[in-house]
């Protein structure tokens, strides 16, 4: 069975190797250079500095909603159906929005600053002005990707990732001030993601077809993911709040190995989206049972591979981390529900935008709710098991949703 579901994945490879190959080396080094990120964190940043940091990403990840992520999904769209004038008026769009972002990390600034608390309050003036723009250069991407030019894409993105990951862990060498790592985290990424998006749109200079429905979709597709992106994030928020710095640095390293291969397995979502944005709904229905199976069985042998090798591989890379390795272990049952990046991509594709409603309302608020219900009664554990129940009703919400389309 396992030698058969390795040769099924083998051939899917094979099959796409045009497009993704490129794409899984992309995750891969993605993957590589986290993991080496993760290992400077944990051997040269002391557990409160390094909770520190992670709660104040996790707030600019929730003051990002503005710059409009699902403006990146519909310009793949647009542009896999020659519509490329859509970039520019996306760009200006999310930044403009983005400005709401920074704003409000001023404010929050400003909230810290009476509360006597300056750290936080510079770390929120440093983020306010990399807030409108870092997310918003990210669209040459989504062009791209569009364009099926996977190679490039991964290519830019890599170079970026590389540099960054390189300047973070020369800036923990020298210093472990929290001001200083936050600017070696937002230079780089913002500087190479506007270098890129200039080179991208000089070289493969769109063309002037316009679709006039992509905007107000990506606005529609930012809408719906905000309560989403709200779960996402408030699982940090509230460790940080409730338990404390040092508790968000175990949970942080706890959720870090299976989120990455998450992230992995998630290539595939890049890759899908164009083709099923070219094929009709019965086309993808008739053949989407059979792929999530096959899809299932192969993150199920990945998740049991992880959770043998995770107390060797904590002892190696995280020792002052042995904490987090249970946790690690009872989080990382949750990725057999990454199967459901399949239905949402049909959701996507066909712009159904009222089952995407339903799937991004419905399911962050049961999300929500158990995560404040369990930390409650369980603490640290009671997060990771909030999750684990989510992600498994999220999987089943998804399926009993793209029934309706």
């Amino acid at each position: 069975m396992i030698a058969k579901l390795v040769n099924k994945f083998h051939n899917f490879l094979i099959k796409s190797q045009k497009y993704g190959a490129w794409l899984t080396l992309g995750q891969m080094v993605s993957v590589l250079a986290a993991l080496l990120l993760s290992v400077a964190f944990a051997n040269l940043l002391p557990k409160d500095t390094f909770g520190l940091y992670r709660y104040v990403l996790s707030v600019v990840g929730l003051l990002t909603i503005p710059t409009l992520s699902g403006m990146n999904t519909a310009v793949i769209q647009a542009v896999a159906r020659r519509h490329e004038g859509v970039v520019l008026s996306a760009l200006k769009t999310k930044i403009r929005w983005g400005l709401l972002g920074g704003l409000a990390s001023i404010f929050l600034s400003g909230y810290y600053y009476f509360s006597n608390n300056p750290t936080l309050t510079i770390c929120f003036l440093i983020a306010a002005v990399f807030l409108p723009f870092m997310d918003s250069f990210t669209l040459y991407g989504a062009f791209l990707e569009g364009k099926k030019l996977f190679d490039i894409s991964t290519k830019y993105k890599i170079f970026t990732q590389i540099v960054s990951v390189v300047t973070l862990i020369i800036t923990l060498f020298l210093t472990k001030d929290i001001f200083f790592v936050l600017f070696a985290y937002f230079i780089p990424y913002t500087l190479f993601r506007f270098v890129f998006l200039k080179i991208t749109l000089k070289k493969f200079f769109p063309n002037q077809q316009k679709d006039p429905q992509t905007i107000p979709y990506g606005k529609h597709l930012s809408l719906i993911s905000v309560i989403g992106a709200i779960g996402n994030y408030l699982d940090k928020i509230l460790v940080f709040h409730y338990l404390g710095a040092a508790e968000l640095a175990i949970y942080s390293f706890a959720i870090a190995p299976p989120e990455q291969i998450k992230g992995l397995i998630k290539s595939v979502q890049s890759l899908i989206l164009p083709k099923f944005s070219q094929r009709t709904k019965k086309e993808i229905k008739t053949t989407l049972l059979s792929k999530t199976l096959r899809f299932g069985l192969f993150i199920a042998l990945i998740t049991a591979i992880y959770i043998f090798l995770a107390p060797y591989l904590y002892g190696i890379l995280f020792p002052q981390y042995s904490q987090s390795i249970f946790y690690s272990q009872l989080f990382s049952i949750s990725l057999i529900t990454a199967i459901s990046i399949l239905p949402v991509t049909v959701l996507q594709s066909q712009m159904a935008k009222k089952q995407l409603y339903q799937l991004n309302i419905y399911s962050p608020l049961l999300q929500i709710i158990l995560l404040f219900l369990f930390i409650h009664f369980y603490g640290l554990l009671g997060i990771i098991l909030a999750r684990v129940i989510w992600r498994f009703a999220n999987l089943v919400i998804a399926y009993w949703i793209i029934k309706k389309i």
